[in-house]
C-alpha cells in the first residue's frame, strides 16, 4: 500500500481542558518532507496539537493520524514505537543539567537502542557536527549559551533519525545571530535528512522564510493555510492582525471584564 502524501493528519478534531474547548472540529494536514509552520495567538492550541500528535493527549472527537495510523487508538507499546519515529525540540531546549553535551545527545540512543557505546559516541559526534557543536561535546549545559543549548537539543532530537521533528517555539529568547542559525538548521536538516518538520513559532519573519506551508490557528480551527505568500495575502482580519503584529483586531487587548462603571462607579 503506497504511503500517503501526508505524514500527519488531523480530521475534525475537538479537544479541550475541562469545559474550555481549545480545538473545535479542526482539520489539517502535514505533508511528508516539508516544513509546516503552526502559528497563531497565544493560547490558540498550537502546543496542544503537538501533544495530540505525540499521544500525550487524546482527541475527544475526531482522528489524529500518524503515517495513516490512528494515534488515539494506540496502546502503550504502539505509542512508544511511534514516538521513536519522532523527535521533539522543547522550548528552551530542556537539556539535562547534570549531563554534559555528549551524554545529553546520547540519552535517546542509550534508552531506545542496544548499540555498543563506541558506536553511540560516533553517532553523537556526527549529530553534533551537523549542528556545528562537535567541539562542545564535553561542556555542561551551564557552560554554553542559550543558542548553543538549542542546537544541542536539536542534535538530541535527530539522534534516532526520526521521520518527524516537532519544534515548540525554537526561536524564543534567541539573539538575532542564534535565531538565524537555528532557522537555517531547521531548513537544512529537513532537506538533507529527508525529514518532516512542524514548527510552532510566533516569529513571523524567520518562520515564513523557512516554511513550505503555514497554518494559522484561530477560534479553535484553521484561520488560514497555504504557502507563506498565500497566508500573507489572506484578507482574514485575524490573519492580517497576526502577520502584521497589529494591536487591534479579532484578538482583543483587554481580557473580558465588567464595565468600567461597575468597577469604578460603585454600581453593584
Amino acid at each position: 500500500m503506497p504511503a500517503s502524501a501526508n505524514l500527519v493528519e488531523l480530521r475534525n478534531v475537538t479537544f479541550g481542558y475541562g469545559e474550555r474547548v481549545i480545538l473545535r472540529d479542526l482539520s489539517l494536514t502535514v505533508p511528508r518532507g516539508k516544513v509546516t509552520a503552526l502559528m497563531g495567538a497565544s493560547g490558540g492550541g498550537k502546543t496542544t496539537v503537538l501533544r495530540l500528535i505525540g499521544g500525550q493527549n487524546r482527541a475527544q472527537q475526531g482522528q489524529v493520524l500518524f503515517d495513516g495510523q490512528n494515534v488515539g487508538r494506540m496502546d502503550t507499546a504502539a505509542l512508544y514505537a511511534m514516538r521513536r519515529r519522532m523527535g521533539m525540540l522543547f522550548q528552551f531546549g530542556a537539556l539535562f543539567t547534570d549531563m554534559n553535551v555528549l551524554d545529553n545527545v546520547a540519552f535517546p540512543l542509550r534508552e531506545h537502542t542496544g548499540l555498543p557505546e563506541a558506536l553511540v559516541r560516533d553517532i553523537v559526534l556526527m549529530k553534533l557536527h551537523a549542528v556545528g557543536l562537535r567541539g562542545a561535546r564535553d561542556l555542561m549545559p551551564s557552560e554554553i549559551s542559550g543558542g548553543m543549548a538549542r542546537r544541542v537539543a536539536l542534535a538530541r532530537a535527530i539522534a534516532l533519525d526520526p521521520e518527524l521533528i516537532m519544534y515548540d517555539e525554537p526561536f524564543a529568547g534567541l539573539d538575532p545571530i542564534s535565531l538565524g542559525t537555528s532557522a537555517r538548521l531547521i531548513r537544512t536538516l529537513n532537506d538533507t535528512l529527508g525529514l518532516t518538520s512542524i514548527v510552532v513559532s510566533h516569529d513571523v519573519q524567520e518562520t515564513f522564510h523557512v516554511a513550505d506551508q503555514v497554518i494559522i490557528l484561530g477560534a479553535g480551527g484553521v484561520a488560514a493555510q497555504g504557502t507563506p505568500q498565500e497566508v500573507m495575502d489572506n484578507p482574514d482580519p485575524l490573519v492580517q492582525q497576526f502577520v502584521h503584529a497589529r494591536p487591534h483586531g479579532p484578538v482583543p487587548f483587554h481580557y473580558p471584564a465588567p464595565s468600567l462603571a461597575q468597577d469604578f462607579g460603585g454600581a453593584p
